[in-house]
C-alpha cells in the first residue's frame, strides 16, 4: 500500500475562533432537494452502466450559484449542502447494487417500499455512524489525502473568492444537464435511433461482436475516472467478448435459431459472465487482503487520537472551544450520547429487519452482531481508501462480494443449504452492510473538505443523516419507475434492453448458487484463474513502478459489462486525456470545467431516465393514458446513424468544455 501522506495543511479557511452560519433552512431546503436529484441520478447509473460518480462537486457548484441569490451565505452553509447532496449520492450505490437482487431472484416481484426504506436508512446510519470516530484518526491522526474532498474544497474556495465563478460553473452544468437530458429522450422517448451502434457476424462455428452504447452519460464516466481505469474496463470487456465468446463458439457451437446478435447475447448472458463472477470473487477478497494493514493501523490511531486531541484542544489559546467538551469548534464531533443511542438504534432495527427475514431469534441476533462487526470493519475499509484514491474508486463490490460470501455461508450452515429463504436472507443481510460502507468513503471524503473549509464535525454529520434519510425515501420510487420503463437485469421481450445492473446480477447468481441453484462453476473457476492471473500482471507491473496498472476489480467490471458499455466508457477516457494533454503543454492543466459538464451530462440523461418512466407508471393507474406518448417511432428509421453524429457532438462539446480556450 502507498505510505500516508502527509500533507501541508495552512489551516482552515475559517478559523475556529469564527463562528458562521452552518446548517440554515436555505441551506436544508436545497440539501434536501439536491440529495433526492442526485441519488435518484446515481441510482439509474449504477444500474445501467455498473460504475457510480462522486457527486461533491456538482452539488457544491450548484449550492454557490443557488445561494449566491440571497443577501447572506457563505462557504460553510455550501460545505453543508454538498455533504447533504453527496450522501444520498453514496447510499443510492449502495442500495443498488443488492436490493434489485431481490427482484432477480423472484424473491419480491415489485420493490418493497418499506423494507428498502429500512434496510437503505438503517445501512446508511451505521455508516454515519461508524465514520464519526474514524475522522479523527485518518484526518487529524493520519492526514490522509482524500483526493476528491481536497477538490471539493478547492472549488469552495474559489467559488468564494469570485462569485462569477459559481455561476460559470453552474451554467456549464445546466448546458451538460439539458444537452445528456435531449440525447436521452430522442433515443428513448422519441426513438429516433437505437440506445447503441452493435453488430455481430457468424462465421464458421463460431460469433464476433462489435459495438458502442450511444449515451452521454457513459462518455461522462470515461471522462471523469480517467483513460487508465477506463482502458483497463475496456481491456476486461475486450477478454470476455473478443476473446472468450468467439473461443467459447468455436469449442460449443452457436446457439441455432438466432442471428448473429441474439446468440452473441445468449453466449454471454449464459456463459461469458460467470467468468465474471469468478473473476470478481477473486478481486473482492485480493482487494480485502490489501488494506488489512492500513484498517488494523486506523483502529489504532483511533485510540491515539481521542486522547491526543482532547489535550490539545484543552490547552489552545487561539480557537473558539465549547466548554462542555474542552475541544475547539472544528474539532467537535457528534456527542457521545448522540453516537450511541443512533448506534443502538440501528442495531436493534438491523435485528428487526433480520429477525422478520429468518424467522428465528437466535439466528437473528447472532448475524446481528457479527454483520454490525462486519459494517465496522467495512466502513473502515472504504474510508481508507477514500483517503488513499478518492471515494469514487472505492472497492464497494469486493466489500459486498465478501459480506455475502460470509452470510450466505453462516446461514448455510444454521439453516441449511436448501432453505428457500436462504437468498433473500443473504441479499438483505448484505444490503445493510453495502450501505454502510458505500457511506464510509463519501462521509470521510466529506469532513475532509469540512476540515479544510472549517467546518463543524458534528453539524456535517448531522446534514450526513439528513442525505441518507432522503436517499432512502426517494429510493424506492426511482428504482420502481427505472424497472417499469426499462427492466434491470435480464433482457425479456417486455424490455429487450434493460438494464444491466452488473453488481445486482451478480450478487443474485452469489446468492441462488451458495444456497443450492447452482453455479456453472467450471466457468467460474476460469474467472478465478484470471483474476489471479491479472493480479499477478499487476504486481509486476508495481515492482517495476510502471504508471500503468490493473486493478483485479476493474479488469473483472470489465469482462461482466456488455462490450458496448466499456467502449462508450474508454471513449470518454480517451477525450478526457486528450484534454488534459493540451492543456497541459499550454500550461493551464486545469480541466475543472470538463469535470463539472461531464457530471452535468450523468445528471441530465439520469433525469430524463426516470422522467420517461412516469408514463409507465401513470398508465398502471389510468389505462386511457399511454406508457410510451412521446414515440414518434415504433423501430428507428435509421438505426444507430443519427445517434452517432449526436454523440460526436457531445464529444466535442465535452472536450470544448474542458479546454474552452481552443474552442
Amino acid at each position: 500500500m502507498p505510505p500516508l501522506q502527509e500533507e501541508q495543511d495552512a489551516g482552515p479557511v475559517v478559523p475556529a475562533s469564527t463562528a458562521l452560519p452552518e446548517i440554515t433552512f436555505k441551506a436544508l431546503v436545497l440539501s434536501v432537494i439536491l440529495a433526492a436529484v442526485l441519488a435518484g441520478a446515481n441510482a439509474y447509473l449504477g444500474l445501467f452502466a455498473g460504475m457510480t460518480v462522486s457527486a461533491s462537486i456538482p452539488a457544491a457548484v450548484v449550492s454557490m450559484a443557488v445561494l449566491r441569490c440571497f443577501r447572506r451565505s457563505n462557504i460553510l452553509e455550501n460545505n453543508i449542502v454538498q455533504t447533504a447532496a453527496s450522501s444520498g449520492e453514496a447510499l443510492a450505490a449502495g442500495v443498488i447494487f443488492t436490493v434489485p437482487a431481490l427482484l432477480l431472484i423472484g424473491y419480491w416481484h415489485v420493490f418493497d417500499y418499506w423494507q428498502t426504506a429500512a434496510v437503505s436508512f438503517v445501512g446508511g446510519l451505521l455508516g454515519v455512524v461508524f465514520t464519526i470516530p474514524l475522522r479523527r484518526a485518518l484526518i487529524v491522526g493520519a492526514r490522509l489525502t482524500f483526493p476528491e474532498g481536497l477538490a471539493t474544497a478547492e472549488v469552495l474556495k474559489v467559488g468564494t473568492g469570485q462569485g462569477r465563478a459559481a455561476t460559470a460553473g453552474f451554467r456549464t452544468l445546466a448546458t451538460a444537464a439539458v444537452t445528456g437530458g435531449v440525447m436521452k429522450f430522442a433515443e428513448s422517448g422519441v426513438r429516433l435511433w437505437t440506445e447503441a451502434a452493435e453488430g455481430a457476424r457468424q462465421i464458421g462455428r463460431t460469433i464476433l461482436y462489435g459495438g458502442i452504447n450511444l449515451s452521454p452519460a457513459l462518455l461522462a464516466v470515461g471522462f471523469i475516472i480517467g483513460l487508465r481505469t477506463a482502458a483497463v474496463v475496456f481491456l476486461g470487456g475486450a477478454i470476455g467478448w473478443l476473446i472468450l465468446l468467439p473461443v467459447y463458439g468455436a469449442v460449443a457451437g452457436v446457439p441455432e435459431g438466432m442471428n448473429g446478435l441474439d446468440a452473441a447475447r445468449a453466449i454471454w448472458s449464459s456463459r461469458i459472465r460467470y467468468v465474471g463472477i469468478g473473476a470478481m470473487l477473486v478481486g473482492g477478497v485480493w482487494t480485502l487482503i490489501q488494506v488489512r494493514g492500513p484498517i488494523l493501523q486506523s483502529l489504532r490511531r483511533l485510540a491515539e487520537s481521542y486522547g491526543r486531541l482532547s489535550a490539545e484542544a484543552a490547552g489552545a489559546g487561539e480557537t473558539r472551544v465549547d466548554a462542555a467538551s474542552g475541544q475547539p469548534r472544528t474539532e467537535r464531533d457528534a456527542s457521545f450520547p448522540w453516537i450511541a443511542g443512533a448506534l443502538l438504534g440501528s442495531v436493534a432495527a438491523m435485528w428487526l429487519i433480520y429477525r422478520s427475514v429468518v424467522g428465528d431469534l437466535m439466528v437473528a441476533s447472532g448475524m446481528t452482531l457479527v454483520m454490525a462487526a462486519a459494517a465496522f470493519l467495512f466502513s473502515s475499509v472504504a474510508a481508507y481508501m477514500a483517503g488513499l484514491v478518492g471515494s469514487s474508486s472505492n472497492p464497494v463490490s469486493g466489500v459486498t462480494i465478501a459480506t455475502l460470501m460470509l452470510a450466505s455461508l453462516l446461514l448455510v450452515a444454521v439453516m441449511g443449504r436448501g432453505h428457500p429463504a436462504g437468498p433473500a436472507a443473504t441479499l438483505l443481510i448484505g444490503a445493510v452492510v453495502c450501505c454502510a460502507a458505500a457511506m464510509g468513503g463519501d462521509n470521510l471524503q466529506d469532513l475532509k473538505t469540512g476540515h479544510l473549509v472549517g467546518s463543524t464535525p458534528w453539524k456535517q454529520q448531522i446534514m450526513q443523516v439528513v442525505g441518507v434519510a432522503t436517499a432512502a425515501v426517494v429510493i424506492v420510487p426511482v428504482l420502481s419507475l427505472l424497472h417499469a420503463k426499462y427492466g434491470i437485469g435480464d433482457a425479456t421481450a417486455d424490455h429487450p434492453h434493460p438494464l444491466s445492473a452488473p453488481q445486482a446480477m451478480l450478487m443474485a447468481s452469489l446468492a441462488k448458487g451458495v444456497f443450492g441453484e447452482g453455479l456453472p462453476w467450471s466457468l467460474v473457476g476460469g474467472g478465478m484463474t484470471i483474476g489471479a492471473l491479472v493480479i499477478w500482471l499487476d504486481r509486476r507491473q508495481a515492482a517495476r513502478g510502471a504508471a500503468f496498472r490493473l486493478p483485479v476489480l476493474a479488469v473483472a467490471l470489465g469482462i461482466y459489462l456488455p462490450l458496448k458499455l466499456s467502449a462508450a466508457i474508454v471513449a470518454g477516457g480517451l477525450i478526457g486525456e486528450w484534454a488534459r494533454k493540451r492543456a497541459a503543454r499550454s500550461g493551464d492543466p486545469s480541466t475543472q470545467q470538463g469535470v463539472l459538464f461531464a457530471a452535468g451530462l450523468v445528471t441530465g440523461e439520469a433525469l430524463m431516465g426516470i422522467v420517461l418512466a412516469f408514463p409507465i407508471a401513470l398508465s398502471g393507474l389510468w389505462p386511457s393514458i399511454s406508457a410510451d406518448p412521446f414515440a414518434l417511432f415504433d423501430v428507428p428509421p435509421m438505426g444507430a446513424w443519427p445517434g452517432l453524429a449526436a454523440l460526436a457532438v457531445v464529444g466535442a462539446m465535452l472536450y470544448c468544455a474542458a479546454r474552452p480556450s481552443r474552442c
